[in-house]
């Protein structure tokens, strides 16, 4: 996956009215922390993240670009982003230091490809994630993993541990569990409503014959 670069920003002082003022601004505060590191508070251009990870899918390695030497050139993993409750907006950002030689945690999107066998005769085809986690160098985070489901029959599965890896890269968790299947489409039987059917349950008695049905070859005594 390709490293993405992105300008930063120290940012001074906290709290709301200032970080109200920076996003009136064009800005978006942040924060920048590691282990054994104390957090650093910093900013983003509001046009630049959205641009470069407003619409980014699954983890991106990220490279700081910043005229301060304790965020330049860093590496980081955008952890978390606050949004605004109507409208969306990032009001907030949380960014994670990595070291590129040790390996971590992941979570990598599937894009599934092809149609079905058991699609075509009539299943449906029904995912059950729409991730993995994956473990590698950051360097090596994949984009996304592409299943191809155009084997799958009726009642198939495809499971974690059948899903194409690149090198270095391995999956977290149980290989066993099936990430997408095919399922028999069902089938929807019309009910009449709890109203109806106790009509016509009153209208059968009413048209019967009181003390019941007169005998074969006369009426009843």
């Amino acid at each position: 996956m390709e490293t993405l670069m992105l300008n930063v920003e120290p940012r001074q002082g906290t709290g709301k009215e200032k970080a109200g003022r920076m996003r009136r601004g064009g800005k978006v505060p942040g924060v920048f922390y590691g282990p054994g590191k104390s957090t650093t508070s910093l900013c983003v251009d509001a046009r630049e993240f959205h641009f470069k990870l407003e619409n980014a899918e699954g983890s991106h390695l990220i490279q700081f670009a910043s005229p301060a030497p304790e965020l330049h050139e860093k590496m980081a993993l955008l952890k978390e982003v606050q949004r605004h409750p109507v409208t969306s907006a990032p009001l907030h950002l949380d960014f994670c230091e990595v070291d590129v030689t040790k390996p971590l945690q992941v979570t990598v999107p599937l894009h599934f490809t092809g149609k079905a066998e058991g699609v075509t005769a009539g299943g449906i085809l029904q995912s059950m994630a729409r991730e993995i986690t994956v473990e590698c160098l950051p360097r090596d985070i994949p984009e996304f993993l592409q299943v191809d489901v155009s084997a799958l029959k009726m009642y198939e599965s495809i499971r974690i541990g059948e899903i194409p890896l690149p090198a270095g890269v391995k999956a977290i968790y149980d290989i066993d569990t099936a990430v997408v299947s095919v399922v028999a489409a069902q089938v929807v039987v019309e009910t009449k409503p709890a109203e109806a059917v106790a009509e016509a349950v009153t209208a059968t008695a009413e048209a019967a014959p009181v003390g019941g049905a007169a005998p074969v070859g006369g009426e009843k005594k």
